[in-house]
């Protein structure tokens, strides 16, 4: 077997890059939150979704159209960004638009597109 160049192979802790990361670290529902955050990002037909969203503000028919789904099926998915404060929505009349929630979830959406990208 090959040895793994990328393990440490050493016994030495440096006590003060550890002092500092420690002193730094979040605690466990902030950790946990990002986590989830991630979590929900992880399915493509959210990625979509966001992608459409990350282009124009749309109601759930025009979601369904773009993805060729159900509006059943974009709603689900819909209310489960919601919750989770990825995306909002806005009535006009008897539509309701959906937008990404704020320019941090457009950023951080638009840098993973873009990373993928760039590792093509």
């Amino acid at each position: 077997m090959s040895k793994n160049e990328f393990a440490c192979d050493c016994n030495i802790i440096h006590e003060m890059l550890v002092k500092d990361t420690i002193s730094k670290m979040k605690d466990d529902d902030t950790i946990n939150r990002v986590a989830e955050f991630f979590k929900i990002l992880g399915d493509t037909t959210r990625v979509k979704i966001l992608f459409a969203l990350d282009q124009n503000e749309l109601c759930v028919c025009d979601i369904a159209n773009i993805l060729n789904m159900s509006k059943s099926s974009i709603s689900h998915q819909l209310g489960t960004l919601r919750r989770s404060g990825i995306v909002k929505c806005k009535k006009i009349g008897k539509e309701v638009f959906y937008m990404l929630d704020d320019e941090h979830v457009k950023e951080v959406f638009e840098v993973g597109m873009e990373h993928v990208e760039h590792k093509k």
